[in-house]
């Protein structure tokens, strides 16, 4: 496989390998790689809880009368006022 690297991606390689870390440009790219996978796991698991909160959000609205606008901001400003 051949792989095109921008200038300033090819720098980047450099100079992670001018400090020492890395022996090689592939090390590099291979823990960059490695570290997008565990980005796209993390993103994905995100995306999965994300829903379940929602779905959990829309059942929950689904068995609770609803508010008007004027009750919901009453009941935050006594939930919040320190008077209280």
């Amino acid at each position: 496989m051949s792989i095109n690297l921008t200038s300033d991606q090819e720098q980047f390689i450099q100079s992670k390998l001018k400090s020492g870390k890395y022996q090689t440009s592939e090390e590099v790219v291979s823990k960059a790689l490695r570290l997008l996978e565990v980005w796209e796991q993390a993103e994905a698991e995100w995306i999965e809880d994300v829903g379940t909160k929602i779905d959990a959000a829309i059942s929950a609205s689904e068995e609770t009368p609803p508010l008007d606008g004027e009750t919901f901001i009453n009941e935050i400003l006594e939930r919040f006022n320190p008077a209280n």
